[in-house]
């Protein structure tokens, strides 16, 4: 996995992950995607995405720093079966010094529905204090970079959802 940055980096709008495989030990008693598993699929997209930014395992090794997820929201809508390709495509909506609100859509690969969103924020974290920490000057150039590519997009389809119950009539 990529993780390092030797060459300035191409931001598609929006990112899209490798091609994943819902594999079969992943498929509940109720004959899908176990809930457990969207968020393992979402997550190796962030991991993708960060490194193409160049906050791969590397980046934390040699810099202390990694990432943690403060706040995350699947929507789940459209079931998946076992062996079903699946591919993310992944939005920076917006960042701080310290923040990156992410917005990340679950893609069948070859019928290309959708079957989840998630929408996070994440947070850059100090590995020895296990604190908040600003991102250094290189990497919000890069963040800068990757959310102005994005930035043309229109929103995206549940952006800043909350949990609710429907109104009773």
């Amino acid at each position: 996995m990529l993780d390092r940055i030797d060459f300035e980096p191409v931001f598609f709008a929006p990112f899209v992950s490798s091609a994943m495989k819902v594999e079969g030990e992943w498929i509940d008693y109720n004959g899908h995607l176990n809930v457990a598993y969207y968020t393992l699929i979402f997550d190796r997209a962030v991991d993708e995405a960060l490194c193409l930014l160049g906050l791969g395992p590397t980046y934390a090794a040699k810099r202390g720093a990694s990432f943690f997820t403060a706040e995350s929201h699947i929507r789940y809508l459209k079931e998946l079966a076992p062996h079903s390709p699946v591919r993310v495509t992944l939005r920076l909506v917006d960042y701080d010094e310290k923040r990156l609100h992410l917005f990340q859509t679950l893609h069948h690969a070859s019928e290309g529905w959708v079957s989840a969103t998630t929408e996070q924020m994440v947070l850059h974290v100090d590995l020895r204090t296990r604190h908040v920490a600003p991102f250094p000057d290189d990497v919000l150039e890069r963040i800068a970079t990757m959310r102005a590519a994005h930035a043309a997009l229109p929103p995206p389809e549940g952006l800043g959802r909350q949990v609710t119950m429907p109104a009773r009539y």
